[in-house]
């Protein structure tokens, strides 16, 4: 039973790197549910033989919840420094969507491209102010990418250790 519970915790940890960059899915909380379930069911404990503690759950989960709330925050915030409008951003998301039928190369030129093109058509911007905004834009869904990628990085990590 614990070679099934130290499993599954570790496939949610590998949803969690897949959610990182899949907008379907919530990354850094799938992850964190891994470590949930080593820590109720699992009993995982280190290479020290230390159990996980309940500060160290509750710390990731803190951690958890900045890095979503900064995820949603962020890239608007980027876009907004570089002139953009909420077009931008909304058009970030739906190149994005658009690219995840040749990722990961199509899911960052759809970002880009998607920006650009609702900066340019929706915002009715000239063309250099369309490529800044889409940028801004762009740098902020990659910023937010990162962030969650490190994140759950790091849990996939410490789900190994307290896993085997």
């Amino acid at each position: 039973m614990e070679t099934f519970i130290a499993i599954l915790a570790i496939v949610f940890g590998i949803l969690g790197i897949i959610g990182s960059v899949a907008p379907a899915l919530p990354g850094p909380p799938l992850s964190w549910l891994g470590l949930l379930i080593l820590y109720i069911w699992g009993g995982g404990a280190n290479g020290a033989g230390e159990p996980m503690s309940t500060t160290f759950l509750l710390v990731w989960l803190a951690i958890v919840i900045v890095v979503s709330v900064l995820d949603y925050i962020v890239p608007a915030w980027f876009t907004k420094v570089t002139g953009g409008s909420k077009y931008g951003g909304w058009g970030a998301m739906a190149g994005l969507f658009i690219g995840l039928i040749y990722p990961p190369v199509g899911m960052i030129l759809g970002s880009l491209l998607g920006a650009f093109v609702a900066e340019f058509v929706l915002a009715q911007k000239k063309p250099v102010d369309s490529l800044k905004s889409a940028f801004g834009a762009f740098l902020g869904f990659l910023f937010g990418t990162g962030l969650k990628l490190i994140t759950a990085g790091v849990m996939l990590f410490y789900l190994m250790v307290y896993a085997f």
